[in-house]
């Protein structure tokens, strides 16, 4: 049965034995579908995350997908166009349950303005990364892979730790509301600013938020005592990051990281500029968006300014992904992009071996399958020291939003090995129900942006999109359960294309094989596309797992 769900009572965790659709593999995707909306930040507008990351283009499209999701039989495929099916069709047992296209705009047009017209008419809608393909489990989804970047700076600049160390950053909707509590898993004392007082009381409500201050006085009190004491918190603040990192760096403070997940990307339904309050902002959505725009970008100069005072005083300052440097450079910062991308600075080996955030879900609600898994991972692969590090951190500090979840990052063939193994606990039924398993966007062959996953590739390939595309048609082959082609929507239109995959592990046979061709070919293509721009691990990679790469010339 459903579980009540403080935060949306209008829409319960969804789990229980019951099944409403003909199959496991229906009803897994059903489940995803609600899930996102029980831990969405504004489910009666089907937004997930990021200002507009919705999970259907508008109410009456998500119901006719719940139909669909409802009555098809195994060997149907539901086509999903930017939120809104336009066919069932017959195929066959193998082939996806779901593709879907979102928010895939034609080069030339693809920009903002452009986007925002459409979606007044009706037309499209942006499916984030994870929102709109149903494969978000909150901000747990993102903070691993936060918790890592912290790491690599402890790593990097501090010793290997982040004790008594003051990170400062911005941001507490969807995705931002991981760093609080990555920060103090990662030691630090953390201060995060947010615009919204709802969004800060939410994550101190679900425990990823320790304090929340009243003031910047106070709350710099509070990080300047937790620092001395080398105490790991977080502490939330209510303000404009446009106004607050201006005031610290005049105060001379030097934090010892700096960096902002605000969502920057989108100039009118995300960042809010200084001297404006929520409702101004709302009152301009619609009207008045070229005054709103001009008034984020002018915001945006001064935030980034601010960072790099902070980077030439001695901060580690990263963008984490959100477009802030390029609309500071828009807005005049002709020196924004000193300021490093973090996948470029951090992790980029991890990714040159297809290493990336990997998840699954308990479809039936229940903690105890998750826990089940937690034992399997570290029985399964002990000597991988980021991974048993994190599920021991995980289990001890991170609370499930919606149907229980875990995020790892697992490479090449050890996603393949822990969903074989899963799918054979929920065949013996040690596992109470199915699990379904995804991955972030973010990952080594799923994911072009420039900006972001392939800033500064070694061989100049940063734009080419090719590679998502491969990806998606490569899961098709592979008989994935979900296939998902993204594009940018808001302020992201025009800067990335991504692939997202769904499988369902439901003690099959049939899922056996569907499991074990699309997770191996998945992480194989992220390897070749690596290997393919000239990084040694990516060689290195193929040659130990033996990974079937074409090589040409001098490659």
């Amino acid at each position: 049965m459903p579980k009540p769900n403080p935060r949306h009572p209008n829409y319960p965790i969804p789990g229980g034995d019951v099944l409403r659709a003909k199959g496991w593999r229906q009803e897994a995707l059903l489940r995803l579908l609600e899930n996102v909306l029980s831990v969405g930040e504004d489910p009666d507008n089907l937004i997930v995350y990021a200002a507009l990351g919705k999970a259907a283009r508008n109410w009456a499209a998500h119901r006719a997908i719940v139909k669909a999701l409802t009555d098809m039989d195994e060997d149907q495929t539901l086509v999903i166009q930017s939120g809104k099916p336009v066919g069932l069709l017959k195929t066959h047992a193998k082939a996806p349950l779901v593709i879907m296209a979102n928010c895939n705009i034609v080069g030339q047009w693809a920009k903002a303005e452009v986007f925002y017209e459409l979606q007044r008419k009706g037309l499209i809608c942006w499916g984030g990364l994870t929102a709109g393909a149903w494969q978000y489990i909150g901000s747990q989804g993102v903070i691993q892979g936060t918790y890592e970047i912290f790491m690599r700076i402890a790593e990097k600049r501090f010793d290997g730790s982040l004790a008594g160390r003051f990170i400062l950053t911005a941001g507490l909707g969807g995705m931002g509301g991981a760093q609080p509590l990555a920060g103090r898993m990662a030691g630090a004392a953390i201060l995060c600013v947010d615009i919204d007082p709802a969004r800060a009381a939410a994550r101190k409500a679900v425990g990823y938020l320790e304090h929340v201050a009243s003031d910047l006085d106070t709350a710099l009190a509070m990080i300047d005592e937790a620092v001395k004491a080398k105490r790991a918190t977080s502490i939330g603040l209510v303000g404009n990051a446009a106004e607050i990192y201006p005031e610290i760096a005049r105060r001379g403070i030097v934090p010892d990281i700096v960096t902002d997940q605000t969502s920057a990307h989108d100039l009118v339904y995300g960042y809010v500029p200084k001297g404006m309050n929520l409702d101004q902002v709302k009152g301009l959505r619609d009207d008045g968006q070229g005054q709103l725009m001009a008034a984020s970008r002018a915001s945006i100069v001064e935030h980034v300014s601010a960072m790099l005072e902070f980077q030439e005083r001695g901060s580690e300052v990263f963008d984490n992904g959100n477009l802030i440097r390029t609309q500071a450079r828009e807005g005049g910062v002709a020196n924004a992009f000193d300021i490093p991308i973090f996948t470029e600075a951090y992790l980029r080996p991890l990714f040159a071996r297809a290493i990336g955030p990997f998840r699954w879900m308990a479809l039936s609600g229940e903690e105890s399958d998750i826990a089940r898994i937690d034992d399997l991972v570290m029985d399964m692969f002990p000597d991988n020291k980021i991974v048993t590090n994190w599920i021991r951190l995980a289990r001890e500090n991170v609370p499930f939003e919606g149907l229980p979840a875990r995020i790892a990052w697992l490479g090449h063939g050890e996603r393949t090995e822990l969903a074989l193994a899963v799918n054979k606990l929920v065949a013996s039924g040690e596992i109470k129900g199915p699990i379904a398993f995804s991955r972030d966007h973010l990952d080594a062959g799923a994911m072009a942006h420039p900006n972001i996953m392939t800033e500064r590739m070694k061989d100049g390939s940063d734009a080419i999109a090719d590679w998502p595309l491969l990806d998606a048609m490569l899961l098709c082959s592979s008989m994935a359960d979900l296939v998902v082609v993204h594009s940018g929507g808001g302020g992201y239109a025009g800067y990335m294309t991504s692939c997202g995959v769904t499988l369902v592990a439901d003690g099959t046979e049939a899922a056996t094989e569907r499991l074990s061709h699309a997770l191996t070919n998945d992480t194989s293509l992220g390897v070749i596309r690596y290997a393919d721009a000239g990084y040694d691990e990516s060689f290195d990679e193929i040659e130990e797992k033996q990974i079937g790469y074409v090589r040409i010339g001098n490659t």
